[in-house]
């Protein structure tokens, strides 16, 4: 064995107190980067059009130009129907109501929560209603966002209410 008074084993504690120094920071780095990761996965949904209302659009009118027709029906929580056509050279149906300004919603991992259309507000952290999307009168397996505009397709929206 090597008597205290050696260089090499006085060296050689050095090191590892130096090594021990080193891993301590490579560890708070890595704790302070989880956190900041942890606290941005928390973060609230990115609103869309924010600071912007949706517009008002008047029965039976057309909106926009392209190359691209399509109807919109919007039916609101009391059952009053409005209908239009949109044409866009948007690639969806998302796209092309938000370039007009007739939807606006938040996105989060799902896509496009759309909370208000033309104008009219579901919200369901309020009040427990949201906006509901058809397509050719069946209710969606795709969201808004991801809904190629078709020619001649009819897109739907209405409100409706999760019941207890």
């Amino acid at each position: 064995m090597l008597s205290r008074g050696d260089g090499r084993v006085i060296l050689q504690e050095k090191k590892e107190v130096l090594f021990l120094k080193k891993m301590r920071k490579i560890i708070a780095f890595l704790l302070a980067l989880a956190m900041a990761l942890t606290l941005c996965a928390c973060a609230k949904p990115t609103p869309i059009a924010a600071g912007k209302n949706t517009v008002g659009v008047k029965d039976g009118e057309t909106l926009g130009q392209g190359a691209t027709a399509f109807t919109v029906e919007v039916t609101d929580a009391q059952g009053t129907k409005t209908d239009f056509t949109v044409k866009t050279d948007e690639k969806t149906v998302g796209a092309a109501l938000q370039a007009l300004n007739i939807i606006s919603g938040e996105v989060s991992d799902y896509g496009l929560y759309i909370k208000e259309v033309i104008g009219i507000t579901a919200d369901y952290d309020t009040d427990g209603t949201y906006w509901a999307f058809y397509i050719d009168g069946q209710y969606a397996a795709t969201g808004v966002d991801m809904t190629d505009a078709q020619n001649g397709a009819v897109y739907g929206f209405a409100v409706e209410k999760v019941e207890a």
